[in-house]
């Protein structure tokens, strides 16, 4: 039985090995990545599912939206296809990741980032709303390691302890690198996969600073009488969503309706006052926010602003796109909707 199986899988080889050779070859070129992504035009999400205030939704005419880029990791195919569709661009992967870093490595910050976030653009809406709130538990985060650290720091390690003293404040730390002296090694305790580990960092001196080369983020707990919850995918990442966040988080806690029945599409990061930062992609978010049919395109000013106009120029679209500083700007205008 199996002599007969054998011959006829060999017999089908034989008669179909063009076809089967076809197969592979399309396999290998569709398998094999290239140290390149394509961006192209994205999409939105809508924030009114995703923000809940003392655990209810806000019911809205309209809608907040927070506008992505989508980004295909480098295949032959795509890259040849990014030479032909025009709204797609090849990038290479060293552009959006360190040399010294892995795409994971990358990926992981980008997690981070979204957390900090939603930190952020809760604390700001409530700043703005003028609700008193309580931040605890700070928890600081690798999130990059330059490329002359002389250390074993990890992307994504939870930094604990210094020297055996519990880190809690960033300013803790910078206090710390600055009373040591240059060339002395400093001993990190650190949550790395969910298990304790010793890692060791030597101080170095660079245009009169001190350093160990590392980025670090902090996320925390917000304790408030008005409870803010944001819930994202585990696909979503970054922190270019953040002014939108925010923008979503200060309607709900106020009560208010500021979409005045309107899709709003909106993208920049934003800060613990409230300031709007400038993002990347967004030519490609504002053709994801015009695809989407918005009414309203909100930008963070300055460069990212003067793009979005170039673009709607360019492809004659017929959007209000409105330049914000920070989230109050972006509160004033939909106010006067």
């Amino acid at each position: 039985m199996f002599n007969k199986l054998y011959s006829k899988i060999r017999n089908f080889m034989i008669d179909n090995w063009s076809f089967l050779l076809g197969v592979i070859i399309i396999l290998i070129i569709f398998l094999i990545k290239i140290p390149y992504q394509v961006e192209m035009p994205g999409g939105i999400i809508d924030l009114n599912n995703r923000v809940t205030v003392n655990g209810e939704e806000t019911d809205t005419k309209g809608t907040f939206n927070m506008a992505y880029v989508s980004v295909v990791q480098g295949s032959i195919p795509y890259s040849l296809l990014s030479f032909i569709i025009p709204d797609w661009d090849l990038v290479k992967s060293d552009e959006v990741k360190a040399e010294n870093e892995t795409i994971e490595d990358s990926n992981k910050r980008d997690k981070l980032y979204l957390e900090q976030s939603k930190n952020y653009a809760i604390v700001a809406a409530l700043e703005t709303a003028g609700i008193p709130y309580e931040i605890k538990d700070k928890v600081n985060y690798v999130v990059a390691v330059s490329l002359e650290s002389k250390s074993d720091f990890e992307v994504g390690d939870n930094i604990l302890e210094v020297n055996g003293k519990e880190l809690y404040d960033l300013n803790e730390l910078t206090n710390i690198i600055n009373d040591t002296e240059v060339g002395e090694t400093l001993t990190f305790k650190v949550l790395r996969d969910k298990k304790e580990k010793e890692v060791h960092a030597t101080v170095y001196e660079e245009k009169d600073r001190k350093y160990v080369g590392v980025t670090v983020l902090t996320l925390f707990d917000i304790e408030c009488d008005t409870h803010v919850e944001i819930t994202s995918k585990t696909s979503e990442s970054g922190s270019s969503g953040g002014m939108m966040m925010a923008l979503m988080t200060y309607n709900a806690i106020t009560k208010q309706d500021l979409t005045k029945g309107k899709k709003i599409v909106g993208t920049g990061t934003i800060s613990l006052d409230g300031t709007v930062g400038p993002i990347g992609g967004v030519k490609y978010k504002l053709m994801g926010a015009v695809k989407n049919k918005a009414d309203v395109f909100l930008v963070p000013n300055g460069e990212n602003y003067e793009e979005a106009i170039k673009v709607k120029e360019e492809k004659n679209y017929n959007i209000e796109i409105v330049p914000v500083s920070t989230l109050k700007d972006a509160i004033t205008y939909l106010e006067g909707l």
